[in-house]
């Protein structure tokens, strides 16, 4: 062992020696506070932050997933009643394509990949079976990719075709769908599945699906209009939403006045949904003194005049003239004339198209705080609302302003509850800073001390050295021996014996117990003393 290593060790030693049983005690408890927290600490910052690999798994693809990641000597963990895997956040890409390549999830199903696994031999009932199971695979992903879906089981039963019956059966399905809890689908969305298997799937008409969620409500059937259904929700959605826009808009203009939560605004509207198309048609005369322009005409004229005789006879057998009569002269003279003139005339077509979703009739309620509302004009108010809302009276829409007193128990003791949680949770957060400032105080503390009594340690080790302390009692007795008359005179005194060699000797205990608290009390100055007698002595 080095020289150097052996001084600290002597010297740890030695300031070990020096430490009473309490000081010894903390120091152990010190020093294993810090092993444990560095511990821990260290364990806390190696640990990896973990993330979902993939979530709502069913359970054949969990276990093909877990064997693989145990395979691979990866570190995961299952949350979510085992349908979710999380794994370190640095290897999540990584572990997703290495998934993909292993074709894992596939949900159980592999949709139009089972196709890819008949064979050569594979019967006919066999390929109609793969297909049906194929299609189902793919609807089971397409509906599960929907908003507030988790999963969804698709059933689609299809008749053989018989080209020999009139009357073939048709295709139906039934669809179970697991949804996120506490929150339903829509009808918008049911009628969606409905459609969306419908659609895939040949002779399948929308009125042959069933849709049922998880807890066994039937959501869709044969027989239930369900687009009936769809279109009222969708009514109801608009109508909901143009109330809560008017609402909003009368409430940001009164709020300013009366303050946050002492107004209330009610509206109900009366939306026309029925979608119109009217087309009309009117024929417009031409302007005064405007040429009209013809589209056609027609003119024919006819004249005849004369005066001879005209020789008339009366036709006999095989067309022979009978003998001729002889008419008397008279004048002749004939005249015909018509004319026929069409004009263009102005014609006007308007296809007017009306969407649906025109306000019929309005109704606004507002109610007033009466304990801040002292001094606010009612009609005010109603001249505001009515501007701001588009009340419009010749439609029947009609304004009401009113002022109450507020109940503002269930509001101040909302308000008490939010004060006394926030509240909590800053005393719960200063509770967590004091206790992580009182661990880092103890440290230092520990710390500081030790440092302390290091050095203190340090200042006195020279004096109270192995080597030292023997020449210290040798300096004792060595000035017990040659003190001057004056120190002689007061060592007895002190020690109580008497003067001379043999009194000394017999209060050597007295006279060494008193050198040690001198040496105690005041150390510098009786290690100065101590090496300029070693210096004297070594001269000598």
């Amino acid at each position: 062992m080095s020289p150097d290593i052996k001084k600290v060790l002597d010297r740890g030693r030695g300031i070990l020696a020096d430490f009473t049983a309490g000081q010894k005690a903390m120091t152990a408890i010190a020093i294993v506070a810090l092993v444990v927290g560095g511990y821990l600490f260290s364990s806390w910052a190696s640990q990896a932050d973990f993330t979902p690999l993939f979530s709502n798994l069913a359970a054949s693809d969990a276990s093909a997933m877990t064997d693989k990641l145990t395979a691979m000597k990866e570190p995961f963990k299952l949350t979510a009643g085992g349908t979710s895997i999380l794994v370190p956040q640095k290897d999540v890409y990584q572990l997703r394509l290495d998934m993909a390549k292993a074709n894992l999830p596939n949900g159980g199903q592999s949709g139009f990949a089972l196709l890819d696994k008949g064979g050569v031999t594979t019967s006919q009932f066999q390929q109609n079976i793969q297909y049906q199971q194929a299609i189902e695979g793919e609807l089971v992903k397409t509906i599960e990719s929907i908003d507030g879906v988790q999963s969804a089981v698709v059933n689609v039963v299809m008749p053989p075709n018989d080209v020999f019956s009139s009357d073939a059966a048709k295709s139906t399905a039934s669809v179970l769908v697991t949804v996120d809890p506490g929150k339903p689908l829509a009808a918008g969305q049911v009628q969606a599945i409905v459609h969306l298997v419908s659609s895939s799937v040949e002779g399948l008409t929308p009125d042959q699906v069933t849709v049922a969620d998880s807890m066994g409500h039937v959501l869709s059937a044969p027989g239930v209009d369900g687009g009936v259904d769809s279109a009222a929700s969708l009514q109801d959605q608009q109508t909901y939403a143009y109330e809560q826009r008017v609402s909003a808009a009368v409430q940001t203009l009164l709020q300013p006045v009366v303050g946050v939560g002492h107004v209330i605004v009610q509206v109900s509207a009366n939306l026309n949904f029925d979608a119109q198309d009217t087309t009309s048609e009117a024929y417009v005369q031409p302007s005064a003194g405007a040429t009209a322009v013809p589209l056609s005409q027609t003119k024919s004229i006819e004249i005849y005049s004369g005066s001879g005789q005209v020789s008339a006879g009366i036709l006999g057998p095989d067309n022979i003239a009978m003998p001729p009569v002889t008419a008397t002269a008279s004048p002749g003279s004939y005249a015909s004339q018509s004319s026929t003139t069409d004009n263009a005339i102005g014609r006007v077509v308007q296809q007017v198209k009306t969407a649906p979703g025109a306000v019929e009739r309005l109704s606004v309620a507002v109610l007033l705080d009466s304990n801040v509302a002292t001094k606010i004009d009612a009609a005010a108010v109603q001249r505001l609302v009515t501007n701001a809302a588009g009340v419009q009276t010749a439609r029947g829409d009609s304004v009401q302003v009113s002022s109450m007193a507020f109940d503002q128990t269930a509001a101040r003791a909302t308000q008490k509850a939010l004060t006394a949680a926030a509240s909590k949770k800053s005393m719960s957060a200063l509770i967590g800073y004091a206790k992580d400032a009182v661990l880092v105080l103890i440290v230092l503390g520990v710390i500081f001390f030790l440092m302390h009594r290091a050095k203190k340690a340090a200042e006195r080790s020279p004096v109270l050295s192995t080597s030292e302390r023997l020449e210290l009692h040798e300096a004792q007795r060595m000035l017990a021996i040659s003190a001057p008359q004056s120190e002689s005179a007061r060592v007895p005194a002190l020690v109580g014996g008497p003067r001379g060699q043999d009194g000394i000797e017999a209060r050597r205990p007295a006279f060494d117990s008193e050198i040690g608290d001198l040496v105690e009390r005041q150390p510098e100055e009786v290690a100065q003393l101590l090496r300029g007698w070693l210096a004297d002595r070594r001269g000598a």
